[in-house]
């Protein structure tokens, strides 16, 4: 596919209008060097990979974004469509190819592409699968943006993001998977609606794995500031453990919900990468549930395994992991999550 972008040849034969078109002042001086351009790229077009583009323009976050798929035809349907909005969008570049090359020199580069499950397909097969299209994916970003910040959003995306780092070979703290960044924006949603708050006032984490087995930390949440359970306890209000489990179960079953409604689901991440997006690229040192390399966390040493933890995120990716309070049963959860992944990833031969 030949690549586009948004460009000033206008005139006759490609002719560069820019020129001709603007009139420069006298005693100028070049661009100062300090000045940073970032670029995102976003390697499937898929309703994910749209969805965070989408949200990623509209929040002002990149002075360029390029877009990367093997359906040329849509990619480029794609490019257009953004491009076609330019008049209602911060200014941004806009490109699209099939060739790696055109993420050269990204800043941050978002994996949304992966297989589908068929019906009947083991979740083996489908990780072994999955790994095969990676190993065509993340050698190139890492080889034409070698200082980047890899961010997977495709599932199983613990496992995946452990794949991006083994294949990328770069270190831990610039691979990051999207994780339960999305769970607990979830979780925070149904705590607020439960006490009619705003969600931006509660505090509540989902760590572990994006999927089943994630652990709700019920320890550690707090509304206003205030820790939930132990005002409970302390006002001597009865709540019941089920009720507990129910709010998790529910954040668990959400995104079954929305595919099963519309059958897929892609605001909700998309304005969730946004979210981790912004964190990096703007260095808000911001504390996020990502998934990391998790290996020494809560007695978790049997393997190299990336699960979510909160953790505080820059323009050097993973800045460290917060120092949460787990309890005993909190903890466990979370290695049987670890315990469940590196069952799976084991059975891969990375």
């Amino acid at each position: 596919m030949h690549k586009s972008s948004s460009a000033s040849a206008l005139g006759p034969g490609g002719l560069d209008l820019t020129q001709a078109f603007f009139k420069p002042i006298q005693q100028t001086a070049p661009p100062s060097p300090t000045k940073r351009h970032t670029k995102v790229s976003v390697v499937g077009v898929g309703n994910v990979g749209m969805a965070i583009a989408q949200t990623i323009l509209t929040q002002d976050l990149v002075d360029e974004l390029a877009l990367v798929d093997v359906n040329a035809d849509k990619l480029r349907g794609e490019m257009l469509d953004l491009q076609h909005a330019a008049a209602f969008l911060p200014r941004t570049k806009i490109h699209a190819s099939v060739d790696y090359a055109i993420t050269a020199g990204s800043d941050l580069c978002i994996i949304t592409a992966g297989a589908r499950q068929n019906p009947g397909e083991s979740r083996l097969n489908l990780l072994q699968r999955n790994v095969g299209l990676f190993s065509h994916i993340v050698p190139p970003l890492a080889k034409y943006s070698p200082d980047s910040i890899l961010m997977v959003v495709s599932n199983p995306v613990d496992i995946l993001t452990y794949v991006a780092w083994k294949l990328s070979k770069f270190p831990s703290n610039r691979v990051i998977g999207s994780g339960t960044n999305l769970d607990s924006s979830r979780f925070r949603f149904l705590i607020a609606d439960h006490l009619d708050v705003n969600a931006q006032d509660v505090q509540a984490y989902i760590v572990g794995e994006h999927g089943d087995s994630s652990v709700a930390l019920w320890s550690s949440i707090s509304v206003g500031g205030v820790p939930v359970l132990s005002f409970l306890e302390k006002q001597q209000i009865a709540y019941e453990k089920e009720t507990l489990e129910n709010i998790h179960k529910a954040v668990i079953d959400s995104a079954y919900e929305v595919i099963s409604l519309k059958g897929y689901t892609s605001w909700a991440i998309g304005y969730s990468v946004a979210s981790l997006a912004r964190s990096i690229l703007r260095n808000q040192r911001r504390i996020h549930p990502v998934s990391v390399l998790a290996k020494g966390f809560y007695g978790i040493e049997g393997g190299d395994v990336f699960l979510s933890l909160p953790a505080q995120l820059g323009r050097g990716g993973i800045l460290g992991v917060t120092n949460v309070h787990l309890t005993d049963e909190e903890a466990q959860r979370f290695r049987d999550s670890a315990n469940t992944i590196l069952e799976l990833q084991n059975q891969l031969g990375l």
